[in-house]
């Protein structure tokens, strides 16, 4: 009897064992939204890798009034790159002296977390690796901080089942928002901020309404300022937002909620009221009810800094699911 013990608790230790060697402990990672930590010798920073670093990682944010970067960095050598600095959820690691590639780690040092790491024999190898790969690794660092932001939001989700039965969606936002205005199909979404209004737009038009060519941006264009026309009306009578003149916006392709959807990036005004702002306009494309949704956020402002609040809409409007 006492040799099947032993033999049992033999095995329950065995097994006790490899199970901690599998589920390895992390801890929870920590840091701000797109507050990025890079790793790397003070003298590389310093030289040409951290410039190359600094083009790709902190290039200004497309469709805003002002420069800001895409992500802060704050850069450390590995020698303190310890405790709770490994603890950043998003991490950029250089390494000189190795074979030149760029590798993603998932939750290496804490959970969730996204890690790169690039390396190369000389400067110049990192810089090649940095720049070839750079739609890549801010891809990387950009869903991983998505997630996290879409995460805080759902701590407190505002209850979207007006949109649901008007729009046939869902979105997920916080209940911060409030629905401003309700005609119809369209829904004007509200947050107050200390400075002025974070803004959500949503909204459907026929396919025929935007074309998949190169006039898709001058259609998009042309839809929100009749839209801005119709609901959004400025402090002054006749006045309406409205798509700024002077500042060309950005069109892109991307995918929500695995459908095609154009993704336009600008400035809004409102003609002789000197108020305008970012807008981040998402066309997602409905074919089986032969629409288009469209989610657009904007902000109001002034003297402020924009990119966390664009940041936001942006992870609010990618939760957006068509039922």
């Amino acid at each position: 009897m006492k040799n099947v013990l032993s033999i049992l608790l033999f095995i329950s230790l065995f097994y006790s064992c490899d199970n901690k060697d599998q589920q390895r402990y992390v801890s929870k990672s920590s840091g701000n939204i797109n507050n990025l930590v890079v790793v790397a010798e003070n003298q590389l920073w310093e030289d040409s890798v951290g410039e190359a670093i600094r083009d790709v990682l902190a290039a200004p944010v497309e469709g805003l009034s002002k420069e800001e970067p895409q992500f802060s960095m704050n850069q450390m050598p590995p020698s303190v790159f310890s405790g709770f600095a490994k603890k950043n959820r998003i991490v950029l690691k250089i390494e000189k002296g190795k074979d030149a590639s760029t590798k993603i780690a998932t939750d290496a040092f804490a959970r969730p977390q996204t890690m790169v790491v690039v390396s190369g024999q000389t400067n110049e190898d990192i810089i090649e690796q940095i720049t070839s790969n750079a739609p890549k690794i801010i891809d990387a660092f950009n869903k991983e901080e998505v997630k996290e932001k879409q995460r805080r939001i759902s701590k407190s989700l505002f209850n979207d089942e007006p949109i649901r039965k008007q729009l046939g969606l869902s979105m997920r936002f916080p209940t911060a928002y409030r629905i401003a205005k309700q005609e119809g199909d369209f829904f004007w979404l509200r947050r107050d901020i200390e400075t002025g209004t974070v803004d959500i737009m949503l909204y459907e038009v026929p396919m025929s309404f935007i074309k998949d060519n190169n006039s898709a941006v001058v259609d998009v264009v042309r839809v929100r300022d009749s839209v801005g026309k119709i609901h959004i009306e400025g402090p002054i009578e006749g006045s309406y937002m409205g798509t700024e003149d002077a500042f060309s916006p950005f069109i892109s392709k991307t995918i929500i909620d695995n459908k095609p959807a154009f993704v336009t990036k600008g400035l809004w005004d409102v003609k002789n009221a000197f108020m305008s702002g970012p807008f981040i306009n998402y066309a997602i494309e409905d074919k089986v009810n032969n629409r288009y949704i469209i989610a657009e956020g904007y902000v109001f402002a002034p003297s402020v800094t924009k990119r966390n609040y664009v940041f936001e809409l942006e992870s609010i409007i990618k939760s957006l699911a068509i039922k």
